[in-house]
């Protein structure tokens, strides 16, 4: 495969016009690529196009002239250097299936965290799954990145991870801009398993708060969390160094402390008393950690690796509430 091109305007297809999506495409514009933003709904593909906003997801924010929309996917694709996945991970096998014959063959990078119910497999092996692209083709993104910042340009960083690791620095300097810098890794299962396992720390950390409790406690519950996301990634064969970097501890502090993080707003109605369906009301998004939170212990299981703390917030979702007493157990253990 030839490497992602070093030309001056990528093209990029991001195929997903969320929150995440957009504001990811309006990085790529802000560093010099072309991008074209897949819309599921007509109406935002509409808006982004004539109002360059998508007020749906981001509010007022700005979308630069470099941003085209469409709900084409053989549009968005046609002629792109690098594909962008960025739909929910528990949609995106689905996706892909009917993207499968269209996808040019060059980089796929996945924006989706978790892990997919039912297979346990995160969203790159999802990736490699469907469409049969090789190691070298596929990478993720991941660190402290709350979409409605990232729009509004403040300054943020991020990790872009691919085993090729040539190809992950090309991928990292077409994201990186003067308010966004992207570094280059090759530990794809590191960034993978800290993606998905800070979503179910930061419900555990949300259901601590709104059960009314401190910083003391906000900061034991995530401690173990970053223990726990470690000693899987260890397992799997990630690197230690990841999760002390970007995407480990950089993510977790921004997901389990920003008002922003949907999965931290529906662990604080949980702790509150809400059941899991208003949690999820009030969290106004997808909330990945729920649906990650057993998927992630059955993945750890089947590595031979305990994880007490999501195994209290899998027990806590799958009965649709936080039951009496799991404050107590998540602060102690």
């Amino acid at each position: 495969m030839p490497p992602f091109p070093s030309t001056s305007s990528p093209r990029v297809a991001v195929l997903g016009a969320g929150a995440w999506g957009s504001a990811f495409a309006l990085v790529l514009a802000d560093a010099g690529c072309r991008v074209t933003l897949w819309a599921r709904r007509a109406e935002v593909a509409e808006e982004v196009r004539t109002r360059r906003t998508n007020s749906a997801y981001l509010g007022d924010a700005p979308l630069p002239a470099a941003v085209d929309a469409t709900t084409d996917a053989a549009r968005a694709l046609d002629g792109a250097d690098l594909v962008v996945l960025a739909v929910p991970l528990q949609r995106l096998r689905a996706q892909l299936t009917a993207w499968r014959p269209l996808l040019p063959h060059v980089p796929l990078l996945c924006l989706a965290k978790g892990v997919e119910t039912g297979t346990g497999l995160f969203g790159t092996e999802v990736v490699a799954e469907v469409t049969g692209a090789g190691p070298e083709r596929i990478a993720a993104v991941s660190g402290p990145n709350l979409a409605a910042e990232i729009a509004r340009r403040d300054p943020a960083a991020t990790v872009v991870a691919c085993t090729a690791e040539p190809t992950a620095a090309r991928l990292a300097a077409a994201c990186t801009s003067a308010a966004f810098r992207a570094e280059p890794t090759g530990d794809v299962i590191g960034v993978d398993v800290a993606g998905a396992v800070k979503n179910v720390v930061a419900l555990a950390v949300g259901v601590v708060e709104g059960a009314g409790h401190g910083a003391n406690a906000h900061a034991a519950v995530l401690t173990r969390g970053l223990a726990e996301t470690t000693r899987l990634g260890l397992a799997l064969g990630a690197r230690a160094s990841t999760f002390a970097g970007l995407a480990g501890v950089g993510d977790l502090v921004a997901t389990c402390g920003s008002p922003r993080s949907r999965n931290h707003r529906a662990g604080l109605a949980l702790g509150r008393g809400a059941s899991l369906q208003q949690a999820l009301a009030a969290a106004g998004g997808t909330v990945e950690g729920v649906t990650s939170a057993p998927a992630v212990l059955r993945r750890a299981a089947t590595a031979g690796v305990e994880l007490p703390l999501v195994a209290e917030v899998a027990a806590a979702v799958t009965a649709g509430a936080a039951p009496a007493g799991l404050v107590a157990r998540l602060v102690a253990g």
